[in-house]
């Protein structure tokens, strides 16, 4: 059986509007300083997200042993029943009855432009988690990994894992503009490894003073996700391109770099050097890829075998 993966991260809501129509049609550019519109949205769905519960989703559905390290609020009862149902360890997730659990509130209209708000919710105070408790409450972590969560729960976890000894893997996402440029590097000097899209490196670059070479070389992996051009893993003073993995057709992107993610920490915690690990990292996220939102895809193991040997000539496992 895999060994634990411990997860820090966000358990969120996302709930999706859809306005038939175009924003530009009724937002007047020389009156957006006094900005007061409404939107009429007939389609409304709400999806499970957060970058914790979409990396445990896919790390659990291929056989992993992920850990969720988060909190959720008061309205938060169903999804943290739906992750137990799923077989995802959820002995670590804190309710705070007096928050609520994060949400993104999303509106699209035709042309998918969005307007989203975010509300952290019980998120914020996800440090009183404890990664250093959740260690001590099982056989020894094979990763963890310190993603977008509570500006105060991504310093502490981070530190807990290296005082416990428990490698772990940097992916500061959307929560990367909460830290200036000193703390990054603390992040990097400490992390295993990084993982970043493209956009998410040009900010570290510019925030640490360091190249994408000079992060790598603090780490023993640098990966960098470039869209449908790939990933690039850096490691060990050379630069290895992976190949995309063919997709039959894009659907929404929403959570692909989460199942990228899952699909890394499962190989890692079985052994797998960087460069396979990236490369189930890219069939995962090709698969997530072609369903809509974060964790309405089904994933199994035959096929993720045979993807994986179709695009890279070898099988995963």
């Amino acid at each position: 059986m895999s060994r634990r993966v411990l997860i820090s991260g966000s358990v969120a809501y996302d709930t999706i509007m859809v306005f038939e129509g175009h924003f530009k049609d009724h937002i007047l550019p020389d009156r957006v300083h006094m900005l007061n519109v409404a939107f009429l949205a007939p389609k409304l769905k709400r999806e499970y997200g957060g970058c914790a519960a979409n990396i445990a989703y896919n790390l659990g559905a291929l056989g992993g042993h992920p850990v969720v390290l988060a909190t959720i609020g008061r309205d938060g009862g169903d999804y943290l029943a739906r992750l137990d149902a799923l077989g995802i360890d959820v002995s670590q997730v804190r309710r705070l009855d007096e928050q609520y659990t994060a949400q993104a509130f999303i509106t699209t209209d035709l042309s998918d432009n969005q307007i989203i708000a975010f509300h952290p919710g019980a998120m914020s105070d996800a440090h009183v988690v404890s990664a250093a408790a959740a260690q001590r409450a099982g056989e020894a972590a094979a990763f963890g990994i310190v993603a977008p969560n509570g500006r105060d729960a991504m310093l502490q976890h981070a530190r807990e894992f290296v005082e416990a000894g428990v490698p772990y893997i940097f992916d500061p996402g959307q929560g990367l503009p909460m830290f200036d440029g000193a703390a990054l590097r603390g992040f990097i000097e400490t992390a295993t490894a990084v993982t970043v899209n493209d956009y998410e490196s040009s900010l570290l670059v510019e925030r640490t003073g360091w190249s994408e070479a000079q992060i790598a070389e603090r780490v023993q992996a640098l990966i960098v996700t470039r869209g449908a051009e790939g990933s690039d893993v850096y490691q060990a003073g050379r630069m290895t391109r992976i190949a995309p993995t063919a997709i039959a057709r894009a659907v929404d992107p929403t959570g692909c770099g989460d199942a990228y993610r899952g699909g890394l920490l499962y190989a890692l915690s079985n052994g797998a050097d960087w460069t396979d690990a990236a490369r189930l990292g890219s069939v995962m996220g090709a698969i997530k890829i072609e369903n809509q939102g974060a964790q309405n895809h089904r994933i199994d193991r035959d096929e993720v075998t045979r993807r994986f040997a179709q695009a890279y000539g070898h099988a995963p496992w």
